[in-house]
């Protein structure tokens, strides 16, 4: 009988007791409710759940977890959870509170189980990547074919199911929004059963992932911006809790905020954020959707100071607005991007809702929405989207729905003329015209507003394309382009909007971390966030914490270095460049002496490089190489500059192949060789970065030569 219990079982009883707390004034009267009900429900036999399937993938374990074994004795909270859903995102910090006031001795633990929507999201590997990206401290079951999710017969993400220390059902919440009654019933029943003798006080073998992780100068990027007059991009280093702000060639110039979590205004120095996701950059100033804070910040550069425009610091769930931005309430605003609506230049900033799946505006100037009322600067207010969870198109802005839009990208020229929205959770991209709020498909989706479920991997036109959960749009103004992260699907896409036609640019369908020779060999894993700089697109690769650059001239594909003075033991990494950045001051630089080559010879340099006895290099953060030639670039151009260094067991070859016509004042020059490499000791306990460049001044001689020039470099790191 107990294969057969599900919460169909539970949902009759416990509907008696929440209409009785509603009712209750008190306090005390609503624990002397709860606790009555516990006391019914121990008279129960028909409560108790079937334990997990052996052969489950478990994460922030040593091992798999039995209700029979380990968690015998336990009040367990089930967290039936997909991590694309910002409804189960939200209840995150309710999970957290919770371990922080009853930890597994006190006799709680915490299961996340994960039901994936997305084909993606049955992944280990990138659930693991979710379980860091929101720092989830609990274990977490993979219920890939979601057994356990059918037997208790749940309905929804995210379902909060409370078990006692045999295993029997005690209580369901579904949705968000239950703390109160949450901790009620988790700390009456860790009360109702300490009193009966029948919680156990050992711990559970809890081993958290993000423990074993190397540091590095990224962690989960979420959206990349530029700016288009200094070319300066700004990052949302999401993981880190903070703000990169980075040179057109990789030199980092500001850092705003991190490593850990906090909601703090002031000097750039003290300022903290909270899993920003968008970002938008003019000049000096940086907007930044403060995800988790549900806040919009402003970044003054020049002032060197941090403020809130939006938001009061917690989720919020009205969906019309209209108050002045620090009193406006507002929910996991996910994107950014500057626009004009009735009024002055990039007067109001635009954000896309993802917690209340709207489109809000945040006039920065004074300004008028398109069928809407004059709004004086300050004010946060709807702008399209009923809230409700939809694929809804309309002619009308807020009887339109979306789902979860996560990217944002305006087009403000005619015929365009709108903002291009990424609609995660419909699989859809939409366009939002600025003349009139309408709001149509693109590509994507499918014509029933309430399929949430459409979604593939489909190169098309219009709805008979598919993509799975795409978070990033980018337009590219000069092609009259659009360019989509379409995330789960590992893949950059591109939609032409005259056509309507969507074909893949770049990635293999497949996780990883390649470069190929050519755009559709080259692997990405959940990008979530690209830009589009003249010739250059440059992509957030979320789970691979780097910035990808495709130079859209010559279809080829790099790493985008982040310079950093940093010393050996902060063992940060540079991340690829079309430009190679400054080394930290710790690096070892090695001037050679001239070599000769001629015109079109291929010169060769070959580094065999040493480490310390019983040192490895690390793979979860790639050591890597970049070339230059520092005021003779048209050495390296169309060339490949950058690339990892996964084996030292025999020589790193950099090639580089000489124009076949010189100019005489060009006939010395010199090639430099950057290399940053990433080790371990055997045992793992020590790890480091270590540093070094080399020059080679060339002499160019008129006329063909044979063969390549080999230079023989040999380092010991």
């Amino acid at each position: 009988m107990a294969s057969h219990c599900s919460l169909s079982t539970l949902f009759p009883i416990q509907s008696q007791l929440d209409n009785a707390l509603d009712d209750a004034a008190t306090q005390q009267e609503k624990e002397d409710l709860v606790l009555s009900y516990l006391k019914k429900i121990d008279e129960r036999e028909d409560l108790k759940i079937p334990d997990f399937q052996t052969g489950l993938e478990w994460l922030n374990t040593e091992e798999p977890l039995s209700l029979s074994k380990e968690l015998a004795g336990k009040v367990v909270l089930l967290d039936f959870f997909t991590y694309c859903c910002i409804n189960c995102m939200h209840i995150l910090p309710d999970l957290h509170q919770l371990e922080k006031r009853h930890s597994a001795e006190d006799g709680l633990v915490i299961i996340g189980v994960h039901s994936a929507k997305f084909p993606n999201e049955k992944v280990l590997d990138n659930i693991r990547s979710a379980v860091l990206r929101y720092d989830i401290r609990h274990p977490v079951v993979n219920d890939n074919e979601a057994s356990l999710w059918h037997q208790l017969e749940v309905s929804c993400w995210p379902t909060l199911v409370l078990l006692g220390p045999c295993g029997t059902l005690l209580f369901s919440l579904v949705g968000e929004g239950h703390s109160d009654r949450l901790t009620l019933f988790t700390d009456a029943a860790l009360r109702h059963y300490r009193e009966l003798g029948q919680l156990k006080s050992h711990s559970v073998g809890i081993k958290l992932y993000r423990d074993s992780l190397p540091p590095s100068i990224l962690s989960f990027p979420g959206k990349v911006a530029v700016d288009h007059r200094s070319k300066n991009l700004a990052i949302a280093d999401t993981g880190h809790h903070r703000i990169v702000v980075v040179s057109p060639t990789g030199q980092l110039l500001h850092t705003v905020g991190g490593p850990e979590r906090g909601r703090e205004d002031g000097d750039l120095s003290e300022a903290s954020f909270n899993s920003p996701q968008g970002v938008a950059i003019k000049g000096d100033i940086v907007y930044v959707a403060d995800t988790e804070n549900h806040l919009i910040r402003k970044v003054d550069l020049a002032q060197g100071r941090v403020s809130t425009l939006a938001g009061v610091g917690s989720q919020g769930t009205d969906k019309e607005g209209g108050a002045m931005g620090p009193q406006q309430p507002i929910g996991s605003p996910w994107d950014v991007t500057l626009g004009t609506a009735g009024g002055a230049e990039d007067n109001v900033l635009w954000i896309a809702m993802a917690g209340t799946h709207q489109i809000w505006a945040l006039f920065l100037a004074d300004g008028k929405l398109p069928r809407g009322g004059e709004s004086r600067a300050g004010t946060c207010v709807r702008w399209a989207g009923s809230g409700s969870e939809e694929n809804r198109n309309n002619a009308y802005p807020h009887k339109a729905g979306f789902a979860q839009p996560s990217g944002l990208a305006l087009a403000a020229e005619e015929p365009w003329s709108c903002l291009y929205v990424a609609d995660s959770e419909s699989s859809s991209v939409r366009s939002l015209a600025l003349k009139d709020g309408a709001v149509k498909n693109v590509v994507g989706g499918e014509r029933d507003p309430l399929n949430l479920f459409a979604f593939g991997d489909v190169d098309g036109k219009g709805v008979d394309a598919k993509l799975q959960h795409p978070l990033g749009v980018a337009w590219a103004r000069e092609q009259s382009l659009l360019y989509v992260a379409d995330s789960y699907n590992h893949k950059i896409k591109v939609v032409d909007p005259k056509t309507k036609q969507c074909t893949t640019l770049a990635g293999t369908g497949e996780a990883g971390d390649t470069l190929g020779p050519q755009f559709t060999a080259t692997c990405f894993n959940e990008p979530g966030g690209l830009c589009v700089s003249g010739k250059h697109l440059y992509v957030a690769d979320t789970n691979n914490h780097k910035i990808k650059l495709l130079n859209l001239d010559s279809n080829t594909v790099s790493l985008f270095h982040i310079a950093t003075e940093c010393t050996d033991s902060a063992a940060v990494a540079p991340l690829g460049a079309t430009k190679v950045p400054t080394l930290p001051k710790s690096a070892a630089r090695k001037d050679l002496p001239p070599v000769s080559a001629s015109e079109g010879q291929t010169v060769v340099m070959s580094l065999t490089a040493s480490l310390p006895e019983g040192a490895k290099l690390t793979q979860e953060a790639p050591s890597s190489w970049a070339l230059s030639a520092e005021g003779n670039e048209w050495l390296l151009e169309s060339q490949v500059t950058s690339g990892h260094i996964l084996d030292l067991s025999k020589p790193l070859r950099v090639s580089a192949q000489l124009p076949a016509a010189v100019k005489e004042s060009d006939r010395n020059a010199s090639l430099r060789l950057s290399v940053w490499l990433f080790y371990c000791l055997e045992e793992g306990k020590a790890c480091t970065m270590k540093a070094a460049c080399f020059t080679q001044p060339l002499h160019i001689k008129a006329g063909p030569g044979e063969g390549d020039v080999t230079v023989a470099l040999d380092h010991s790191f």
